[in-house]
């Protein structure tokens, strides 16, 4: 049992050591200075750059200062010498009263480490307050009686200084009657008191005049008096008594004024002027005296300005009862004052940066936080948070600071700028808070790739387009900003059939229009595979790329190409065979034509543009196939010369034509032996067709001239006739321009145009008459009215015809 008591004991001096450890570390943590009060502005206090390890010049560029709770800033920081100085007049009465050590703590901010350096400065009191008395003058009545050896306590004085500064001693000036005894008090203050010694006598002397001296320890010295009179009465033999020894009671700091906190209450068995007891405040403090108000009469004690928890939370006052007589008796009095919810908490911050990369880590600190709450018990008690779903934490330090700090990597493209609301809120009742507000802006990094809104593209273009066309345009967004957000094009280098693209196209690097270098021909290539790249300017830069599809679409640029029958390279036309006894629809040859077009620019159709015998051979539109349309006859000759025009049915259409020649024989040799007979007559049968066919012509050209000179006849006579008639009125006003002469004639003049085809190879030759072209429109001098189309004779036309067959006849 022994054994264990030991062990025990020893844990516990293991415990008291290790907490006196800590306690110690914790105090030589802290930087300690000194320095009197009253000085002036700039004194020096301390190197606190020597202390803090770093040069003078380095306080600003790692940015030190000082962060402290109160409103005034009692210290400042000189850059240029490193030192830590007054920044005002202190008087350490008005910061810390009566306190023996008067302490000012606050901290030192280091901004690149951020880490605060607790300071404490000591304020030393320099003797600088008189010693006081409350009043000026107190007067005592004393009994004949009274016996020697009485005490009588006289009031106190009062020095705001400390330690030696304070109130030291008292001094009684010499009488027979009187001398001074010092109490020392529970608190350690002295509390004088005049003890008589000798009997009064009224009679004798009825007034005595005293002068009450108190000294403080000071260098130099200083001191105040107080009047005393005591006056000697007739016997008064009781003195008033209180009903209690202490009075106590408790009042909310919020109470109105004028509110009755408390009434004191003391007896006098005497009658008459012996019994009369009056109240009165005794040995109290100057601003005490200010805030209560006692009754001299009722003894009701109530307040007369606002009370306040955290100036005093106990306001201790020496209530004094006096009768008639001058017999007098004191009572303690206590007003507790209640602490109520009446100061919000104080939010200080000290911000090191307003603005951020979006990459910031989590865990980087972004402010520290300082809260302060001047009430007590939970209405001291403060706690500080953020509000929002915000990508930042607080994390607590010691002696209510806070740092606010990343808690996960923001992103700018999501939100660019952070407004953070800190809200410190204390636990009374009601509760009260402060709010601050942070704003923080999110800067950019390049960490967003351009994006192309589709992941492929396909466009077309016509063939043939011209160079420098615009043929199609991109555009990729970024969602960074600034340079890193700015998009350049440009084509990822290929090539097409062995040449490179960038002959081909080209891609304006700004804006993203895709160009044609030089024409595109569809029947080269029909498609072309590009891929575009959209890279920004950031550092590094980043890219992404996409697929385009250029598609060419055809146009009708290429004629049909023949490719049977082929033409024989000596000029001359080629030659197929026809058997003599071919019947309607036999398969004489066929037209093979191709398009290099595409689509509907390819179809292909054919027909006979020209044929020496009309109607003997015909060919299929879709086909190209060349057959008989009837039966061969004998007077069909044997060499048939025919056209084929081969047309697509692109926009425009284009066509090609191939000639041939057709020879009607059962067999090559045959057809040998027809040529040889044709060529030997075929100088009679030229000369021969060609005067019957300039007959005609002759004798067609004189029927129209002659009916041209009676028509152009009949219309003179007809003219002549109604000028004449109209001739009386109308002939004097008419000038001559307006009669029809020769010239005017002329333009009903039909133009006739004649188109002879002469061929040596048919049996019959073809004189085509067009329809004429008349411009025989008169218009009448008289109405103005245009007069009906002169129309050729039926007569005429018959003839015509005539003349066309007869000529076919020969």
């Amino acid at each position: 049992m022994a054994i264990r008591v030991k062990v025990l004991g020893c844990r516990r001096l293991v415990l008291l050591f290790l907490f006196l450890r800590l306690l110690l570390e914790a105090q030589a943590g802290k930087i300690r200075y000194s320095v009197s009060e009253e000085t002036d502005k700039g004194f020096f206090v301390g190197n606190i750059a020597k202390d803090l390890g770093l040069q003078p010049q380095e306080l600003m560029e790692r940015g030190v200062r000082i962060v402290s709770r109160g409103r005034k800033q009692l210290f400042a920081l000189n850059p240029r010498s490193g030192s830590l100085v007054t920044a005002g007049r202190i008087d350490r009465e008005e910061l810390c009263a009566q306190s023996a050590r008067c302490l000012v703590s606050f901290s030192v901010l280091v901004e690149d480490k951020m880490k605060l350096f607790p300071v404490e400065v000591e304020i030393i009191d320099i003797n600088d307050n008189t010693p006081e008395f409350q009043l000026e003058e107190v007067e005592f009545k004393m009994n004949e009686i009274t016996a020697p050896g009485t005490r009588i306590p006289l009031p106190s004085g009062q020095d705001l200084d400390v330690g030696m500064n304070s109130l030291q001693s008292y001094q009684l000036s010499s009488n027979p009657h009187f001398s001074l005894d010092a109490q020392q008090g529970s608190d350690g203050s002295q509390q004088p008191e005049m003890v008589l010694q000798s009997p009064l006598d009224r009679e004798e002397e009825a007034v005595h005049h005293f002068l009450l001296t108190a000294f403080d320890g000071g260098n130099p010295t200083r001191s105040g008096t107080l009047r005393i009179r005591v006056q000697v009465v007739d016997v008064n033999d009781n003195p008033p008594a209180f009903t209690q020894a202490v009075y106590h009671t408790s009042v909310p700091e919020n109470v109105p004024l004028g509110t009755r906190l408390l009434m004191v209450k003391a007896m006098d068995p005497d009658e008459g002027a012996n019994g009369e007891v009056t109240y009165s405040f005794h040995n109290i403090d100057h601003k005490m005296a200010q805030i209560f108000h006692l009754d001299s009469y009722t003894g009701e004690i109530s307040s007369q300005e606002p009370l306040d928890f955290e100036e005093y939370t106990i306001y201790p006052m020496e209530i004094q009862a006096q009768d008639g007589a001058g017999l007098m008796a004191r009572a303690k009095v206590l007003v507790k004052v209640l602490d109520i919810n009446d100061n919000a908490p104080e939010v200080t911050i000290t911000s090191v940066t307003t603005s951020v990369p979006e990459n910031f880590p989590p865990g980087a600190i972004i402010a520290f936080i300082s809260v302060h709450d001047q009430d007590s018990g939970d209405n001291g008690q403060t706690s500080c948070s953020i509000s929002g779903n915000l990508p930042f934490k607080l994390e607590k330090l010691d002696d209510n600071y806070y740092r606010l700090v990343t808690e996960k990597t923001m992103d700018r493209e999501l939100t660019s700028q952070y407004n953070i609301t800190v809200t410190a809120t204390d636990q009374g009742t009601p509760t009260l808070s402060t709010e601050t507000h942070i704003s923080l802006q999110v800067t950019d990094i390049n960490d967003n790739p351009p994006v192309f809104p589709r992941d492929f593209y396909s466009t077309y273009i016509l063939e043939n387009n011209p160079r420098g066309a615009s043929i199609f345009c991109v555009t990729a967004h970024d969602a960074d900003s600034i340079e890193n957000a700015q998009v350049t094009y440009s084509l990822v280098e290929d090539t097409i059939q062995g040449v490179p693209l960038s002959s081909y196209v080209s891609i304006n690097s700004d804006t993203g229009v895709l160009y044609a270098l030089r024409s595109f021909d569809y029947e080269q290539f029909q498609d072309l595979q590009l891929r575009l790249m959209a890279h920004d300017s950031g550092d590094p830069p980043l890219s992404s790329n996409v697929s385009v599809s250029i598609f060419v679409l055809d146009q009708n640029d290429n004629t049909p190409e023949i490719l049977y029958p082929a033409l024989p390279t000596d000029g001359s036309t080629g030659v197929e065979l026809a058997p003599r006894s071919a019947e309607p629809g036999y398969l004489v040859t066929k037209v093979v034509a191709v398009d290099r077009d595409s689509g509907q620019n390819s179809w292909l159709s054919y027909r006979l543009l020209k044929a020496s015998e009309p109607g003997l051979f015909a060919v299929g539109l879709h086909t190209g196939e060349v057959r008989t349309a009837r039966a061969l006859l004998d007077r069909d000759a044997l060499k048939q010369s025919l056209v084929v025009a081969v047309q697509d049915h692109g926009q425009p259409p284009l066509s090609a034509t191939i000639m041939f020649t057709v020879a009607v024989a059962d067999s090559i040799p045959e057809v040998l032996a027809d040529l040889d007979s044709i060529e030997t007559s075929s100088h009679w049968d030229n000369s021969s067709f060609t005067l019957h066919l300039v007959v005609a012509v002759a004798a067609v050209s004189c029927v129209f001239l002659a009916f041209v000179i009676a028509l152009l006849v009949l219309r003179l006579r007809r003219w002549h006739r109604l000028r004449a008639q109209t001739s009386a009125s109308v002939l004097a006003g008419l000038p001559t321009s307006h009669f029809v002469g020769v010239d005017g004639v002329r333009a009903f003049l039909q133009t006739y145009s004649h188109e002879v085809s002469l061929t040596a190879d048919s049996r019959g030759s073809h004189v085509i008459f067009p329809q004429p072209n008349y411009a025989d429109t008169l218009i009448s001098q008289e109405s103005g009215e245009k007069k009906d189309f002169l129309s050729v004779p039926q007569s005429l036309l018959e003839d015509k015809k005539e003349t066309f067959s007869q000529v076919n006849l020969l």
